[in-house]
């Protein structure tokens, strides 16, 4: 036990320094809040279709686009080939979840891999079928416009589970999850 300095006589108490280390870095963390503020704007506050929804539409895909690639050349625990779980590991980690018994992580667990993987899915297509409504083969396609809403409102539905999941976890593992997204860091 790591203890402070004390004047003689007195009674040692406990070092509360928790240490940290570095998870996220400045990339992923500005991909996360650029999504969350791109899809709070374009869901609440621009009108719909118009030049603000369309260039905050752009820039969620811009970054959209940068993450899919550094998620194969970033950071470790910016890649996909650290944190993307097969069946087996998923079923895994669900079944000690539903038992309360699931392991804290470093980097994504298995269930938050899978959520970003839906997300990141869900926004390209989004991103696509925004795009494609600009074109003159879709003008006023209305399917094509529904369908359009029907991914933003999936988004809305995912994302609010997600950042259910990151405050449930964050209660369970005692770590705040929304400010190491901030940091970039995590208890050690």
């Amino acid at each position: 036990m790591v203890t402070q300095d004390t004047p003689a006589g007195t009674q040692q108490r406990p070092a509360t320094a928790t240490a940290t280390v570095p998870v996220w870095d400045p990339l992923v963390r500005l991909f996360h809040w650029t999504v969350v503020a791109g899809c709070v704007l374009n869901l609440f506050v621009v009108e719909d279709g118009g030049r603000a929804h369309k260039v905050i539409g752009y820039a969620v895909a811009a970054a959209l686009v940068i993450r899919f690639v550094w998620g194969f050349i970033g950071t470790p625990h910016a890649r996909f080939s650290d944190f993307v779980p097969g069946p087996t590991r998923l079923a895994r980690y669900l079944a000690a979840l539903v038992r309360g018994r699931e392991p804290r992580t470093l980097g994504h667990n298995p269930a938050g891999a899978v959520m970003m993987l839906a997300l990141m899915a869900l926004l390209a297509g989004v991103s696509v079928t925004g795009w494609m409504m600009g074109l003159d083969a879709f003008w006023g396609a209305d399917w094509l416009e529904e369908l359009h809403e029907t991914l933003a409102n999936a988004i809305l539905v995912l994302a609010l589970f997600h950042a259910a999941a990151a405050l449930f976890e964050s209660w369970r593992h005692r770590e705040n999850l929304v400010w190491s997204m901030v940091t970039g860091r995590k208890k050690a």
